[in-house]
């Protein structure tokens, strides 16, 4: 499995972190909570007579500082385009800092809840903020971001959990099988779809990535900013029978289509979709094993039963994608 390599947040304590926040003149009060986060390590700060932040301090290795800089610059284009997005705060003239061996952003506190879920009024306003953060994300092109595709998204996990290891030897050919038609079945996904346009995505758009508060849908973590279709943003937000998705989703799309069209053909995609995440977020737990946050987050990782019940997983999802496509109410 993984080789022994130095944990990615080693030195990383409390005082690591306050230092670096007052390398930018902020007075810290001592408070640092640590919040949910397993790509990166999140700290809320309390500060001597002002507002707590957040400081965010990113996996090293992970993203060149160009695509980092890039997701603030998109955040920033939101914000001025008058989307509720959490951006980074501009310090010294700058958005991602460097001190005490680490990168890391600051970010204002942003309370709220999870939005209602398969809730009517709720999808039409989100998929409003959709269109509009989607009318801006076509209004340019990453350079440094990463593309959704079939290849670095389903077939390289795929290569990757196989060549680690981390299948049970009884059970690799079964899942070895099951992945490549699972590859050719979203192949055939995006072809029924064909040419497609792509634009700038949030990338990670499901409900523990929004906030509703006053009424308001706040977007937040666009840490997996990348290009990829319209539909991306918008499956992970649908639950339930196919029936009850297609409702929900024709609710979004009355929201998202007053402020630019949804291309139909998308619909090929949603349960590719949903399959290329299950591979690319099995590969992305393993590739994290040598991080100590992640054996105690995912503790039955290594367990058969899991990846029996992954195999499970990836038989429902070719019979999914062997459906038609979701009948979107008249």
């Amino acid at each position: 499995m993984s080789a022994s390599t130095q944990p990615p947040f080693a030195g990383l304590d409390p005082d690591t972190i306050i230092s670096a926040v007052e390398s930018l003149d902020i007075v810290c009060d001592g408070r640092v909570l640590a919040l949910n986060s397993y790509e990166n390590r999140v700290y809320r700060l309390g500060r001597e007579e002002a507002p707590p932040l957040v400081a965010k301090f990113y996996r090293p290795g992970r993203w060149s500082d160009a695509a980092i800089v890039e997701e603030h610059a998109f955040s920033a284009e939101l914000r001025a385009a008058e989307l509720s997005v959490v951006a980074p705060l501009t310090m010294a003239g700058r958005t991602l800092h460097h001190a005490e061996g680490f990168r890391f952003a600051l970010f204002p506190m942003q309370g709220g809840r999870a939005p209602e879920p398969g809730d009517k009024e709720t999808l039409i306003h989100i998929g409003r903020a959709l269109g509009r953060l989607h009318s801006v994300g076509a209004s340019a092109d990453f350079r440094h971001r990463p593309i959704l595709s079939v290849r670095a998204h389903a077939e390289e996990p795929l290569d990757y959990l196989l060549d680690a290891g981390w299948l049970p030897p009884e059970l690799e050919h079964n899942f070895l099988a099951l992945g490549e038609q699972t590859i050719e079945a979203m192949a055939r996904a995006f072809a029924f779809a064909g040419d497609i346009r792509t634009l700038r995505l949030h990338g990670d758009c499901h409900p523990g990535n929004l906030l509703w508060r006053d009424d308001t849908v706040h977007f937040v973590d666009l840490d997996d900013a990348m290009t990829g279709p319209a539909m991306q943003d918008l499956w992970m937000l649908l639950s339930g029978n196919a029936d009850s998705r297609a409702q929900q989703l024709g609710w979004l799309l009355e929201g998202y289509e007053v402020f630019r069209p949804f291309d139909r053909a998308e619909l090929h995609l949603i349960e590719a979709l949903r399959a290329m995440r299950l591979l690319h977020y099995h590969a992305w737990i393993a590739r994290r094993w040598h991080d100590p946050a992640f054996p105690a987050a995912f503790p039955w990782f290594e367990s058969p039963r899991h990846w029996e019940h992954v195999i499970a997983q990836l038989q429902e999802q070719l019979a999914a994608m062997a459906e038609p496509v979701l009948a979107l109410p008249p």
